[in-house]
């Protein structure tokens, strides 16, 4: 009986083991192709990460904006994770996240971040302070003051564009922060397969101590 029974069970382990070698391949190549798929790009270090996932299509930005799209004016957001492994709280300068744009082989620039207030003056109010006739060079920085009253669609507009950005400037200890960065790339998304992400000023909030820059590549997203 102790032969059949160890027979039988050396038939059922060969049976089991093609079975098993599928599953832990498929495995690693299903998140693998999910990380593809989302466009997002991860850099860590000094118990920090930042995740940037691009927004470079038109359905990204229907669950925001169910009305008019920065999309539509041609300004990209960028939806930014904050992730704090570390046990100390930390500040995030916002202002001061750049985005560096190829133009050129020897025009290289640095765009602000836009507020909320900028977006909406681009979509709402058209007023993105270029020439809509000219191709790149220089994508404006910064932008102009409106030359006309701001209505309550700007305002309905500008309200929507803060409650989707990072909603705060304090990354808590063991805490994630995420929301969106916008810049005017004027459509130009494929200027993002050149840029680059730059994150100064990350302060330990209670000994002022300043950690390392993150300059994140968004070439390999897709």
């Amino acid at each position: 009986m102790q032969r059949i029974y160890y027979s039988l069970m050396r038939k059922l382990l060969a049976s089991l083991l093609p079975a098993a070698v599928l599953f832990s391949m498929t495995v690693p190549l299903t998140a693998q192709q999910s990380n593809t798929l989302h466009g997002t790009i991860q850099e860590s270090h000094e118990g920090v990460t930042i995740i940037v996932d691009p927004w470079t299509t038109a359905s990204r930005y229907k669950e925001k904006f169910s009305k008019k799209s920065p999309y539509s004016a041609g300004v990209i957001a960028l939806h930014v994770t904050f992730r704090n492994d570390t046990a100390e709280s930390i500040r995030i300068d916002l202002q001061h996240i750049r985005l560096t744009v190829l133009l050129s082989e020897d025009n290289r620039q640095e765009l602000d971040p836009l507020t909320a207030d900028d977006v909406a003056d681009v979509v709402i109010l058209k007023n993105n302070g270029k020439d809509p006739t000219s191709k790149r060079i220089p994508i404006p920085i910064p932008l102009g003051k409106p030359p006309v009253q701001r209505d309550k669609n700007w305002t309905e507009f500008r309200d929507a564009c803060q409650n989707a950005a990072v909603p705060s400037t304090v990354l808590a200890a063991h805490g994630g922060l995420e929301g969106l960065v916008y810049y005017d790339l004027r459509g130009e998304v494929e200027l993002l397969q050149s840029a680059r992400l730059y994150v100064p000023n990350l302060t330990v909030m209670s000994t002022k101590q300043p950690l390392l820059y993150f300059d994140i590549p968004l070439g390999v997203a897709r």
